[in-house]
């Protein structure tokens, strides 16, 4: 057996699509590290080839035991990725305590770390969206999800470990095997439910003079690019840093709507509906990655836009699930 590759999260979204690409490039010695639960988050583990699977309490026993084996490296995408969740202690212990024994081990043991960041680390964007390390310190999360993830940033930062490991700011991903993501799955994934039970997407209303409604927004970044940025940094291991993972083309919701009537073949239904008074204060009105330290760092790859993304969700993912977004409506 070759040494293991460590994917956390590895049921979850991005793990999920890293582990079924590292088994179509042939790597199956790969240790799955999850949490199941009672959902069915399972399913998403249906077809992968690996060698083992553990929880993230019992791999962390194995590394303060020293019973890890072999291990040439650890992918870090497992978190508390809710955005709107409110026990802060759970996303300091998920997001930035395991996080940091993950990466103090794996340093002294010169196994590659890469880790999952966010964009959420970056507010408002008042600031700008600028990875580069001079700016990191100054940014201010609008929420607890940003913040844990932040802290863990600047903590790498402040002890030099970013010329060790490698760090990605996941923009607005979307794509296959998100659906056991409840409210933080997709607007795409969303869409395209409500499409096929009410004809129409409904989008928040916006709340600032200067962004029509459905003109907000985003970075929106296809997980199979997400996936191919992740692994070139494991086949790179003398790049390091903190990085983030988007387009660089910031596109509004109305548009990833109008992609997703588009490749349903249907005309376009859009309602706006008003914003939650609890996401208002935290709520990004415009996010796009700068990519510049992205391509200096030897990725070159095109990144697909959003209409083609979407296309290819839909026509080769979401068109197989419709029974199953019909009985979610049906209470089935």
């Amino acid at each position: 057996m070759s040494k293991l590759i460590v994917v956390t999260g590895a049921a979850g979204f991005i793990g999920r699509n890293i582990v079924a690409e590292l088994n179509s490039r042939g790597v199956t010695d790969i240790l799955l590290v999850d949490t199941l639960g009672t959902d069915e988050k399972w399913r998403n583990l249906v077809g992968l080839r690996y060698e083992e699977i553990a929880s993230p309490a019992e791999f962390l026993r194995q590394i303060e035991n020293n019973r890890t084996g072999d291990i040439d490296a650890i992918l870090h995408m497992g978190a508390c990725s809710s955005t709107t969740e409110r026990d802060a202690d759970l996303l300091l212990e998920n997001n930035y305590h395991y996080t940091r024994t993950l990466c103090e081990w794996s340093l002294r043991k010169n196994v590659r770390f890469i880790y999952a960041s966010s964009a959420a680390t970056y507010g408002d964007g008042g600031l700008g969206y600028n990875d580069a390390d001079e700016v990191t310190p100054l940014l201010r999360p609008l929420n607890m999800y940003g913040y844990s993830k932040h802290i863990f940033d600047l903590w790498a930062l402040k002890h030099g470990h970013l010329k060790s490991i490698a760090g990605l700011k996941y923009f607005n991903v979307y794509g296959p095997h998100e659906d056991h993501k409840g409210d933080m799955r997709s607007v795409v994934n969303k869409s395209y439910g409500q499409i096929l039970r009410e004809g129409k997407v409904q989008l928040f209303k916006s709340y600032k003079q200067e962004y029509a409604d459905g003109e907000q927004m985003r970075d929106f970044l296809y997980v199979k690019d997400a996936v191919a940025v992740t692994l070139h940094f494991l086949n790179h291991r003398s790049v390091n840093g903190l990085f983030n993972c988007g387009t660089g083309e910031a596109r509004t919701w109305k548009a990833l709507a109008t992609a997703v009537f588009t490749a349903m073949g249907r005309e376009p239904k859009i309602e706006f509906i008003p914003m939650p008074e609890s996401l208002r204060s935290q709520y990004q009105y415009f996010s796009e990655a700068s990519v510049t330290k992205l391509r200096a760092a030897g990725y070159t790859a095109p990144f697909r836009d959003l209409e083609d993304g979407v296309w290819d969700y839909v026509q080769s993912y979401l068109s197989g699930q419709v029974q199953n977004y019909l009985s979610k409506q049906s209470g089935q």
